[in-house]
């Protein structure tokens, strides 16, 4: 019998990452992976035949982050999660290596005043001049569409990829609730205020013709917004408004962050957020009980009165 080769057992597994339903984002993710692994290798071995040590050296090869290592890391393991499952080889080679320990990024929530400039900042183009006339700005279009994404982005921390994919019919109007497919194909209904509601009602009052399984958010060719062009919108946002960094996960962490600090149930934020475990919520509760600390220090008798 044949022995099935890396390349082999890469087809195999992508059936049945898309027989489980598994992210378009998580399975492009994979593919990227092996295609860099099988370069390195500069072969097609049979899989049972890689070892560890080309694992590796593979790894210990790239200039990349930690973190994207860490990615690394785990599409291979996935893959040979499955081979072993699947009985296609006997041992997973790819837990005898070290996971790299990504770094810890600064968790930087968005102000209340960088809110309201990028707010402030929807409607009209930067300033620009042109040749012998004053400088002066233009109208931009869809502001209704951006308005309705920082207002969801900010009131449920849902990730890029779930608002991407985000459909007409998964917004409940009358609940205000939305609900969303997070990692691992997990979907969790997530609640938002009535003032998102009447901010996604004016949105969704443009598009009547629309049906409910189109996306809820598309671009001016009626097309999906993807990640991509989510990303570069907010960041022309940014820019415009002079806020720096800008990035979809700021606002999850707003939300998680100013959500802590209003008193609201970390388990509650861990469901929302479509987390696994609590680590990250703790990570934000840190945070939110860092401010209470500086706020109570200000308002403390004792500190004031100066006993």
């Amino acid at each position: 019998m044949n022995k099935i080769t890396f390349s082999q057992a890469i087809d195999g597994y992508l059936l049945f990452a898309n027989a489980r339903r598994l992210s378009h984002h998580t399975i492009r993710d994979y593919v990227t992976t092996f295609r860099k692994f099988q370069d390195f290798l500069d072969e097609d071995p049979p899989i049972e035949e890689i070892t560890s040590k080309q694992v590796e050296s593979f790894l210990a090869a790239q200039t990349v982050s930690k973190k994207t290592l860490l990615n690394y890391h785990t599409g291979l393991s996935a893959l040979w999660t499955w081979c072993v499952n699947d009985k296609i080889t006997t041992e997973h080679i790819v837990r005898k290596v070290k996971r790299a320990k990504p770094e810890k990024r600064d968790i930087k929530p968005y102000s209340q005043v960088e809110v309201k400039a990028m707010l402030s900042a929807l409607n009209h183009s930067k300033p620009y001049k042109r040749p012998g006339k004053r400088e002066c700005t233009h109208k931009l279009s869809q502001v209704e569409r951006t308005k309705a994404i920082l207002y969801l982005l900010l009131d449920t921390g849902i990730r890029a990829s779930e608002l991407s994919n985000l459909k007409i019919h998964h917004v409940n109007m009358r609940n205000r609730t939305v609900t969303v497919m997070g990692k691992g194909s997990k979907e969790r209904m997530i609640p938002y205020s009535a003032r998102t509601g009447q901010i996604l009602w004016r949105y969704l009052a443009q598009r009547e013709n629309d049906s409910a399984g189109d996306y809820l958010f598309v671009t001016i060719q009626g097309r999906q917004l993807s990640r991509t062009r989510l990303l570069r919108m907010l960041v022309a946002l940014g820019e415009r408004a002079d806020v720096p960094g800008v990035n979809v996960h700021r606002f999850r962490h707003t939300f998680a962050v100013n959500y802590l600090r209003n008193e609201g149930d970390p388990y509650s934020l861990q469901i929302m957020l479509g987390h696994s475990t609590m680590e990250m919520v703790k990570t934000y509760l840190n945070i939110a009980q860092a401010d209470l600390q500086k706020n109570h220090l200000k308002a403390s008798p004792i500190e004031n009165w100066r006993l």
